[in-house]
């Protein structure tokens, strides 16, 4: 009876352990107002292929898989730095002025990345952008390496998203 217990007890504690070598599910939301409309402002981010047109970090965007705006295409974002970015799109509704789509490989220190961007009207000649998504840190370990821990991570995509929201902010005024 005691060796049972024993074993219940190990076999316990090794499935709480593993479960704690995961890394957390984090996320970013960011917003932001902007004095246009809601279509002049959807028709600067819709295009899936052409990041560079209104994030400032983009030096390039290269569609290397599918269609532009249709589900399962992939681009390759190239920072003005050099680093690259390759993004999967899950998902694209015109209509409601919203995609989706999720991070493949990437220079940036988070894994399991899945974000969606939407353009709403806000009244009259006013839109409201919102850009939000859920990730984990890439360094999976119990004690991640120096900047690549869980407030890293979360700060460099409140970075990407805040950074990007203004800029189309002051582009699209």
């Amino acid at each position: 009876m005691k060796y049972s217990l024993l074993l219940a007890t190990l076999l316990i504690s090794s499935a709480i352990n593993a479960f704690a070598d995961e890394a957390k599910s984090l996320s970013a939301h960011e917003e932001v107002t902007i004095n246009a409309s809601a279509i002049k402002v959807w028709a600067k981010v819709s295009n899936f292929n052409d990041l560079g047109a209104w994030h400032p970090a983009v030096k390039a965007t290269e569609l290397v898989k599918g269609k532009n705006n249709k589900v399962g295409a992939e681009r390759l974002l190239t920072l003005q730095d050099g680093g690259t970015i390759r993004e999967k799109l899950l998902g694209y509704n015109a209509k409601a002025k919203t995609f989706k789509y999720s991070i493949i490989e990437s220079v940036l220190p988070v894994s399991s990345y899945v974000s969606t961007l939407t353009v709403k009207a806000a009244g009259k000649g006013k839109s409201l952008v919102i850009w939000e998504g859920t990730f984990k840190r890439k360094d999976t370990a119990d004690t991640p390496d120096e900047g690549q821990d869980d407030a890293t991570a979360v700060k460099t995509i409140t970075g990407v998203y805040r950074g990007g929201l203004d800029n189309l902010k002051k582009i699209s005024e």
